[in-house]
């Protein structure tokens, strides 16, 4: 009998109260892995093809994930319901033969062990055997992956989401029907069955901070119906794209493609029919290059300023200042082919580390760019400076401005090339000629005499730019005061010619949107070793402004409009609504949201950079937005402001979600005054939280040094049951029993998965947070506890320093679950009697034993030790690879008494025998000392002995030198007599 035919039909509510697999067990070491490999897809990303400016964006499969988990139970078998999930995930073992995109020679290199189980040599490469047949051949190259760390796999294989369903999931709807009882052939139809059994409808998913619509779009892309809602119109537009233009249908998207290069292509004609574009021989500009310039005070020289004056390290061009003497200013020449000696001169340009420098000014101190702006502080204490507010009419700099603009480069495409269509013609750098110049000139004119106009009809901004902690960055550096000021005339052009022709279509404007994000004077130039590149505006959350910039022409810019993502049709419904979060009014089942919270990057200021250009006339359906930012309405910041706006929306979330349903709330920090404010949330809104986990979200890069997280905590949570009263000194030991109790089930299930598969599904970091989510589960539980109304309580505004019960309670949560988390090599009992800082050190050298430790995981830990600043036991904080200091790197001053790990501390005075060792004393004088130094020393002998024993097997990988002078010292210690 085959597994299909004990299937049983799907019936209505029959899982209705049965825990979700999210609530029990997820293998988020996996989902971490996936979530960065998304990430590191970059532009390649599903959604990014519709603008990569909202930076919150989560990874779809992270989505996935959680919809899948929260739909499917968890029954007895907890092994086997995580190995069902996994081949719904596509990240089972056997899947990576399927997932697998290399060709034979490329397998060969990785796996030369396997060669010849799958490929031959013909003498000249590595072909696939014939005599093997697809399945056959897939099914080897997935033993051969099963060797390497799942994250290594992943190095050589496609995304999930980049396989058809069909092909990734081929063959498991037997197994996963036997499982769970359902009778699905792919994974909208699993949905909703689930949903049935579950709610008894297809499920209904809701996220009202939808952003830029990841978790909306994914859930209704694998069968949910969903409602998605948001304040900002921008949310709602990037929304409202990701279902409309990603998720449509075939025959809708080959309808939005043609649509789209139609609107380019009468744009692209009307720049040529005005010349603008092209010189005499018919080559067309690629890119203009433009820097600012100002009169410098000592010598009365106009100064070219730009930080570099490197064009392009690939071909060895540099612009060079020529001075001009009779006029006092500098001409700029391009030279192409120069010497590296030229280049590596060239990249130091006129400004450096805020100060001005120019071959006339005889100052090796150079001058401030404070001093030449006029920066002052006046009497109240309010600063400002001489730079003039430049006015509406404006769209270039006025004579007497201190900040000038110029052209001093282009980069032309070859114009025999474009005629033939080659796709990437022949391009080179040039100096400006001056009829490049009497081009600009045309430009200028062109726009200054329609601007009134345009701005009348909706096709140039006219919006002020309002104040605020983000907008204040380009009235404060260059004086531009309207949205329009921060394009030139060619952007302004352009963007107005392109308004006029896509502003009647939905698709159109939200085109528009990503075109003017890669088209304004905050896109810095940049030149790497490969190639020459024009970042776009928001390739960070700020409002950037530049020395120098970049600026496409259209020829170059249109890819924007053209380049409409790949389509990914819906199996469910995909609502959009414009609405706060607390209005919702619909009864969900599933809540996935994203908040805004404390730090978050300030949406309701940066995307009036948007808003500004696309808020007059916008069509059906935009037009049912408020295109306004609403600042005052947006949830933000922190403190009793923000904390009482999310109890009114999560409130009215619960209040409109069925008994049995889920939210999952992504939660992105590491303050634990933020945490302690999400647990008064949950608990003013009605939640009790059941499971938080610990995912690796963030693909970090140099922008993102210093306090960026790089995860995110899943945090499940259930409708509240009834009342209950506590007493603090109860719950005390209830907590205790709460987190022992889950981390020795996630340990248990740990090694019931390295026993039957050689791997964990669950890491420290998870270990770890099981103490919060322990600590929550059982205080959001409560009612009131010690007589005190929790749910009052959670209204009540914080006093400056306050430390709450729940700050302390979840303290010590996340203490005892730090006891249960000993490296391996450590008793428990000498683990239970170190300190934080002792206790932070020997757990981040089991981290990095294994090779590069993540930022985050000393972040984590650190704030889980409660070690403050362990910046000092820091050899590197690179995000990929942060290493502590060792022995021989923290030296003297770091040993001297109650430095670093406090007074008396047996790990200190370890690592100071070990360094001593090191650096040649004697071993005896060595031991003399570690005597004299720590009291009870035969007592403390064996727990001495057991730490340098740790750090030399620690250390073996990572610093040879310093793991033989360990064993020096504990091979002493050992043999010593006394």
């Amino acid at each position: 009998m085959t597994l299909a035919a004990v299937v049983t039909p799907v019936v209505p509510f029959s899982l209705r109260d049965a825990p979700s697999l999210i609530e029990r067990a997820w293998p988020t070491a996996k989902i971490s892995a996936e979530t960065q490999k998304e990430r590191k897809a970059v532009q390649g990303q599903t959604l990014t093809g519709l603008g990569s400016y909202w930076k919150g964006r989560k990874p779809l499969i992270l989505t996935r994930a959680c919809v899948l988990a929260a739909l499917m139970p968890a029954t007895d078998d907890l092994e086997r319901d995580v190995e069902i999930f996994e081949k719904l995930m596509g990240m089972a073992d056997e899947t990576f033969g399927r997932r697998y995109e290399g060709g034979p020679t490329s397998f060969v290199k990785m796996f030369p062990d396997h060669a010849l189980e799958i490929a031959e040599d013909n003498g000249r490469s590595w072909t696939w055997r014939d005599d093997l047949d697809p399945q056959e051949r897939q099914r080897r190259i997935a033993n051969a992956f099963i060797d390497l760390p799942y994250a290594q796999r992943l190095e050589k294989v496609k995304r999930p989401e980049e396989l058809a369903e069909r092909e990734l999931l081929d063959g498991i709807w037997d197994e996963v029907n036997a499982h769970l009882g359902t009778r699905a052939r792919k994974i909208s139809e699993l949905v909703e069955q689930l949903g049935i059994m579950r709610f008894g409808r297809r499920p209904l998913l809701s996220d009202t901070f939808s952003g830029s619509g990841s978790i909306p779009f994914e859930a209704a892309r694998i069968g949910c119906d969903v409602i998605a809602s948001d304040l900002n119109p921008i949310a709602c537009m990037l929304t409202w794209a990701s279902f409309n233009i990603v998720g449509a249908s075939p025959d809708r998207h080959a309808r939005i493609v043609r649509e789209m290069k139609g609107i380019a292509d009468k744009v692209d004609r009307a720049i040529a029919d005005m010349g603008i574009e092209h010189d005499a021989q018919g080559n067309r500009a690629k890119l203009y290059l433009y820097c600012i310039e100002i009169r410098c005070p000592r010598t009365g020289w106009m100064v070219p300023v730009s930080p570099t004056w490197m064009i392009s390290k690939k071909r060895n061009t540099i612009a060079r200042l020529v001075p001009d003497h009779a006029n006092k200013r500098y001409d700029i020449e391009i030279i192409n082919g120069v010497t590296d000696e030229e280049v590596e001169a060239a990249e130091v340009g006129t400004l450096q580390s805020g100060r001005l420098f120019h071959p006339m000014l005889n100052d090796d101190l150079g001058i401030s760019m404070k001093e030449i702006r006029g920066d002052f502080r006046d009497d109240d204490g309010a600063s400002g400076n001489r730079l003039r507010a430049w006015e509406r009419e404006d769209v270039r700099p006025q004579p007497d401005d201190i900040f000038q603009e110029r052209l001093y480069a282009i980069q032309w495409m070859d114009g025999k090339d474009l005629k033939k269509g080659k796709a990437n013609p022949r391009t080179w750098f040039a100096s400006v000629t001056q009829d490049d110049l009497a081009r600009e000139q045309k430009v200028t004119e062109y726009v200054e005499q329609r601007l009134a106009e345009w701005q009348r009809d909706g096709l140039v901004s006219d919006m002020q730019i309002e104040p605020g902690n983000k907008t204040d960055e380009p009235i404060r550096t260059r004086g531009w005061t309207y949205w329009h000021h921060l394009f030139c005339p060619r952007q302004i052009l352009f963007t107005a010619l392109t308004l006029s022709e896509a502003r009647l279509s939905p698709e159109g404007l939200a085109f528009t949107a990503k075109f003017i994000d890669w088209n304004s004077k905050l896109c810095r130039y940049g030149t790497g070793a490969a190639r020459e590149s024009v970042a776009q505006t928001f390739y960070n959350q700020a409002l950037n402004t530049f020395p120098n910039y970049g600026v496409r022409s259209y020829g170059f810019a249109r890819s924007y409009l053209e380049d409409v993502p790949g389509n990914s049709p819906l199996a469910g419904q995909g609502r959009l609504i414009s609405r706060r979060a607390n209005e919702v009014d619909e009864p969900v089942d599933i809540y996935i949201t994203d908040p805004p919270y404390a730090d978050a990057v300030q949406y309701d200021e940066i995307t009036e950079f948007f808003i500004a250009w696309l808020r007059k006339s916008p069509p059906v359906p935009f037009d049912q937005w408020i295109w306004d930012s609403r600042r005052n309405l947006a949830i933000k910041g922190e403190g009793q402001s923000f904390k009482a706006a999310m109890i009114d929306a999560y409130e009215a979330m619960t209040e409109h979600m069925s008994d049995n349903g889920l939210q999952i709330v992504q939660f992105t920090h590491q303050d634990a005054k933020t945490w302690s404010d999400m647990a008064q949330i949950f608990w003013g809104a009605g939640l009790q939280v059941v499971q938080d986990w610990y995912v690796s979200t963030e693909n970090m890069t140099e922008l993102k040094k210093g306090g960026y997280v790089q995860g995110t905590h899943m945090i499940v949570l259930k409708k509240r049951r009834g009342e209950q009263s506590g007493y603090q000194d109860e719950i005390v030991h209830e907590i205790r029993d709460e987190v022992e109790r889950q981390i020795k089930d996630m340990i248990g299930l740990n090694e019931q998965m390295d026993t039957a598969r050689g791997e964990n599904i669950f890491n420290d970091a998870d270990l770890q947070m099981a103490g919060y989510a322990a600590a929550l589960r059982v205080l959001t539980a409560y009612t009131k506890i010690d007589g005190v109304d929790m749910t009052r309580e959670a209204l009540r505004p914080r006093k400056k320093g306050e430390k709450t019960l729940v700050d302390e309670l979840t303290e010590f949560a996340v203490q005892t679950a730090n006891e249960f988390l000993v490296p391996d090599g450590l008793d428990r009992e000498l683990w239970l009697e170190l300190n934080g800082a002792e206790r932070f050190y020997l757990k981040m050298m089991d981290i990095e034993e294994p090779g590069e430790a993540k930022l985050d995981q000393f972040q984590n830990f650190a704030k889980a030790f409660r070690v403050g600043d362990y910046d000092d036991l820091m050899a590197s904080k690179t995000p990929n690879n942060a290493k502590l200091r060792t022995a021989k790197g923290l030296g003297r001053s770091a040993m001297a008494e109650g430095a670093q790990f406090g007074r008396g501390s047996i790990v200190r005075l370890a690592l100071r025998g070990i360094w001593r060792v090191g650096k040649g004393d004697e071993v005896e004088d060595v031991l003399e000392e570690l005597r004299d130094l720590i009291s009870d020393y035969l007592r403390q002998r064996d727990t001495l002995r057991q730490i340098v024993a740790y750090v030399a097997a620690k250390r073996e990988q990572t610093d040879p030198e310093e793991a033989s002078a360990a064993r020096i010292l504990g091979t002493a210690i050992q043999t010593e007599r006394l």
